[in-house]
């Protein structure tokens, strides 16, 4: 075999020592995180649960209603719509009925025009929350009775800026739906994992992220951010810049998926390799280093059978290694082993948008298309 081949399977060896690093520190993260989450806290602050809203995600009744059966003694839900005419102030309605015992608050619009109208929304929640704690969630978020306590806890060291933790798919109805969820316990939280172990946690997770409005306000609140993209990964970011731990829980919320086809995956895929590509030119360029497929590729045409055998074997297995122990023993997440078979689909299909998105001028963004230009989002187009 001549240099030239052998620098190249050398260079394809990369990806495996990306999935061994990966899975030391996921062994790490939940084998050390879980001492750090107490079961129940006593450090009960009122709370202001903050959702901005635009229209009804599916079963969002049931999403918002969670919210309101807290273990948890003091606190408020409070929702930003864009107009009077919100499909989802009907589900709202139906809620305030049912639990009238809750304070629910509704505010209508933003404001003002941003780029970003949820950030715009954030920052209209913070400046009217009732209390400086708050907890900031999607809209598709679906969470247990102990959510509050166990994201508000971390808060009682001052030196937690804020906490953020791991979400799941509650309902996987179509193929899309698997192979999503595949990506997100395979892949994305592989990532986020080894970002923990190499550099911290600066970042937060936009299913939840839990602060106080006094660290918001320390980098300029959301309303620095509305016009940036990426806001749910920049408050963590900013928070721990100002010098205070973003904590990442080993918990787990669940939000309702509804991918209709892999096309709206794919979509809401790229959309955040564009993001990233933008925020982090160098680690996004980087991530070709973690990705197996293109390499294994490589070996079958330049690599003799054993070498290959070999490569495509311990791929496997330190994938599907990988996978379980973020889905099954770190997670707690049921039906593992069918989305194991998965795995290499959806290895393949994200280094095929990875790729793509280099070729990307525009993102998509609930109707509307944004380009990024010096950072910021700018809204090129919307279609009809």
């Amino acid at each position: 075999m001549n240099p030239i081949k052998i620098a190249l399977l050398m260079i394809a060896a990369a990806p495996l020592a990306y999935y061994a690093i990966a899975i030391f520190s996921v062994w790490r993260f939940f084998g050390t995180a879980r001492g750090g989450v107490p079961s129940r806290s006593d450090f009960t602050p009122a709370v202001s649960n903050l959702k901005p809203i635009r229209g009804a995600d599916p079963d969002a009744y049931e999403n918002f209603a969670s919210f309101c059966r807290q273990d948890y003694p003091a606190y408020e839900l409070v929702f930003c719509v864009s107009d009077h005419e919100d499909p989802a102030l009907q589900v709202i309605e139906e809620l305030r009925r049912a639990f009238p015992e809750r304070a629910i608050r509704v505010l209508y619009g933003a404001g003002r025009d941003a780029a970003n109208d949820k950030v715009a929304k954030l920052d209209r929640l913070v400046g009217e929350a009732a209390h400086p704690v708050l907890v900031i969630s999607d809209s598709d978020v679906r969470v247990g009775p102990d959510y509050l306590r166990t994201v508000v806890a971390a808060l009682a060291d001052p030196k937690v800026g804020a906490t953020t933790c791991f979400y799941v798919t509650a309902h996987e109805k179509t193929f899309a739906d698997r192979l999503h969820s595949t990506g997100m316990l395979s892949d994305f939280y592989a990532g986020i994992i080894v970002a923990w172990q190499l550099d911290g946690v600066k970042f937060a997770l936009g299913p939840t992220i839990a602060t106080t409005r006094e660290r918001l306000a320390g980098f300029g609140g959301y309303r620095a951010l509305e016009n940036l993209p990426g806001d749910d990964l920049l408050v963590g970011r900013l928070i721990a810049e100002q010098g205070h731990e973003v904590k990442l829980l080993p918990y787990t919320v669940e939000t309702v998926a509804d991918f209709a086809s892999l096309g709206e995956l794919m979509q809401k895929r790229m959309r955040w390799m564009v993001v990233m590509r933008h925020m982090r030119r160098w680690g996004h360029f980087g991530l070709l280093f973690t990705q197996a497929v293109p390499w294994l590729l490589a070996a079958i045409v330049f690599a003799p059978a054993p070498v290959v055998l070999a490569y495509w074997g311990t791929y496997l297995v330190m994938r599907w290694l990988l996978t379980w122990m973020i889905a099954g023993w770190g997670l707690r997440q049921p039906g593992v082993a069918g989305k194991l078979l998965l795995v290499p689909l959806w290895d393949a299909v994200a280094f095929g948008i990875w790729a793509a998105s280099f070729t990307r001028r525009t993102l998509r963004w609930r109707g509307h298309d944004y380009a990024i230009r010096d950072g910021a989002l700018v809204p090129v187009a919307t279609r009809q």
